[in-house]
């Protein structure tokens, strides 16, 4: 799967990563809805590190379709709160 994070560019990633990151993302959206900003700040660099670690960088002229979004480290609570699903960021 090709991940994007907003503003760093795109890594390919195996899906047998996705249960560490459904956990992460699971957490995140728990952190927001209750407004928890510290454990939302904290959860998305465990999420966006998780998906640079895991991932194999994409050389920067490739244009590939990114199957999921994530949104930049910088991001706030209310711009990823518009970016969710009911899933969360990673959807299943």
């Amino acid at each position: 799967m090709i991940v994007r994070i907003m503003g760093e560019g795109q890594v390919k990633l195996a899906d047998s990563h996705f249960a560490e990151l459904t956990k992460l993302d699971d957490d995140l959206l728990a952190e927001m809805e209750s407004g928890d900003e510290q454990g939302f700040r904290t959860t998305l660099g465990a999420l966006l590190d998780a998906v640079r670690r895991l991932g194999e960088p994409l050389p920067d002229d490739a244009l590939e379709p990114s199957e999921l979004i994530l949104p930049a480290p910088d991001a706030t609570l209310d711009e990823v709160r518009e970016m969710l699903s009911d899933d969360g960021l990673i959807p299943g």
